[in-house]
């Protein structure tokens, strides 16, 4: 008789598909955008989506191991699905321990912690980009194309600046691992087919962002601008992997429709009015984080309700709020809107005294580097400034340019302030002296927050007054020995990078004043 009847707990509606089909299917929509991003950036881009997804699912066996859990979860292909999308959206210069922290960050903290699949509140693998962009803001800002420094698409639309559009839809542009539109869209739409993904949520999140775009944007409803912000910084992988996530997205489809738009509507404001052009992933999380309240308020029907059970379920009086929604929450909503609105007020109080004191010190260093200066005059050369300085010096920017002037009206020199983006602990901004015959006087930093006792040594004076009274065209790095040439400078012990970024720097500085101020 037992073979008959089996007594089990609800739901006893199954779907067709099981858990791993999923994945494998998951995994299979991101193939075409793995492979193109491989054949365009090269070898070290695969490293990175193997090392990704082997960082994630070791991370989740060894979480299984450590509790002594029953059943291996990372069978299943959820962490193999984690790891790829998160090596998708990393940029093919990236670290090897970038993807492994963020693997690890994603899976163990995000995701086994708050009990495993189907538990986590937010989408894993953008919780593991977005801790990588706020804890190695650096290493995930590297964008090389041709094996060159520069900025990606999406930064040179914001800047105003032509872009390749064909490109950025093949994915040969400057971007992520995944940046390939075309193959993107054939996964997306192969997943959507076969209604792994609901087209509520991506379409939604695509219309979204569009019609903000269109009408925020600055150029209207300008189809070549639409097409290119669409393109660019991670909108199509988000609309149709990302925020298409079981786990952290709405049950019914309005509350679906009304999820994608809040997340569209979110990445058109932060692209428009945002400073960073890498800004959808924190759109999406933010809406993971309102999908409880969606759901709270949003219900599907239920099976075998009729209408006048709906309605005498309506007609009940309605729960208070602090019922409906708990109390923890409504005070860590508050906080945060208390939190925000002090630091705002702060920022806005001491934003120009800040700006003052920057000024101060920068014009103290353009002094200190042209001692011979009684007054100064900016050198005009607005089209270069706070932009990447050419190719060969890393990530170096000129920010600003002086020329002195001695008390016989003569010129005394120059001073020029550069940054270089590519210190071990942040931005390194300097200032260069260099005389009218093109010899370095010295060199004054204005911002270093490199390593304390390594990376800061570079303030001292037995490395910054290498630079002192050299005329060399370009600077290099001598790792060991002392220095027998003007051209080279000796390392910091323990401190390559800085002392890298520093000569860049420099290097980068003279280049201005010889092709710049000279003309040469």
């Amino acid at each position: 008789m037992s073979t008959f009847l089996n007594i089990s707990a609800g739901p006893h509606i199954r779907d067709r598909w099981s858990t791993r089909f999923i994945m494998c299917m998951v995994l299979l929509a991101l193939t075409p955008a793995a492979v193109v991003g491989v054949i365009v950036h090269g070898p070290h881009a695969l490293f990175i989506i193997l090392v990704s997804i082997a960082s994630a699912v070791g991370t989740e066996a060894l979480f299984d191991i450590l509790i002594k859990s029953k059943k291996n979860t990372f069978f299943d292909g959820s962490a193999a699905v984690t790891g790829m999308l998160l090596a998708l959206s990393l940029s093919p210069e990236t670290p090897l321990y970038a993807p492994i922290i963020g693997s690890m960050f994603a899976i163990c903290v995000v995701k086994c912690c708050f009990g495993g699949l189907g538990k986590n509140f937010i989408n894993p693998a953008l919780a593991g980009r977005c801790f990588l962009l706020i804890s190695f803001s650096n290493a995930m800002t590297i964008f090389p194309m041709d094996h060159m420094s520069s900025a990606t698409p999406v930064a040179n639309l914001l800047a105003g600046k032509a872009v390749d559009v064909t490109s950025m839809f093949l994915g040969t542009s400057n971007g992520v691992i995944g940046s390939s539109i075309a193959a993107l869209m054939v996964g997306g739409l192969l997943l959507w087919a076969f209604d792994i993904i609901h087209g509520q949520i991506c379409f939604s999140v695509l219309g979204g962002f569009t019609l903000f775009v269109g009408l925020f944007g600055g150029q209207g409803f300008d189809p070549a601008y639409l097409v290119a912000n669409l393109c660019g910084g991670g909108v199509v992988m988000g609309a149709f992997f990302m925020a298409t996530d079981y786990v952290t997205s709405p049950v019914s489809r309005l509350g679906q429709f009304i999820y994608g738009m809040l997340i569209g509507i979110l990445g058109g404001l932060f692209r428009v009015y945002g400073s960073s052009a890498d800004s959808f992933s924190y759109s999406i999380i933010i809406g993971n984080l309102f999908t409880p309240l969606i759901d709270t308020y949003i219900l599907p029907k239920p099976f075998a309700y009729s209408k006048k059970d709906i309605a005498l379920q309506n007609g009940e009086p309605k729960k208070p709020l602090s019922e409906r929604i708990p109390k923890p929450v409504i005070v860590l909503v508050v906080i945060t809107l208390l939190a925000g609105l002090g630091l705002s007020g702060v920022f806005e109080l001491t934003k120009s005294t800040i700006a003052e004191q920057r000024e101060r010190k920068a014009w103290e260093a353009y002094r200190s580097v042209v001692p011979n200066a009684v007054d100064f005059d900016s050198v005009k050369a607005e089209e270069v400034y706070g932009q990447l300085y050419g190719t060969e010096f890393g990530r170096t920017k000129v920010n600003e340019a002086v020329k002195g002037y001695a008390a016989d009206g003569s010129v005394a020199g120059y001073a020029i302030s550069v940054t270089s983006s590519e210190g071990y602990d942040g931005d390194i901004t300097l200032s260069v002296g260099i005389t009218d015959d093109g010899v370095v006087n010295s060199i004054c930093f204005t911002e270093l927050h490199e390593t304390p006792g390594k990376g800061m040594l570079a303030d001292d004076p037995l490395f910054k007054d290498q630079f002192n009274n050299r005329k060399a065209t370009n600077y290099s790095i001598l790792m060991n020995g002392k220095s027998s040439s003007d051209s080279e400078i000796e390392v910091i012990s323990g401190a390559t990078i800085t002392t890298k970024a520093i000569v860049n720097a420099v290097n980068a500085a003279y280049d201005f004043y010889l092709s710049v101020i000279k003309g040469e």
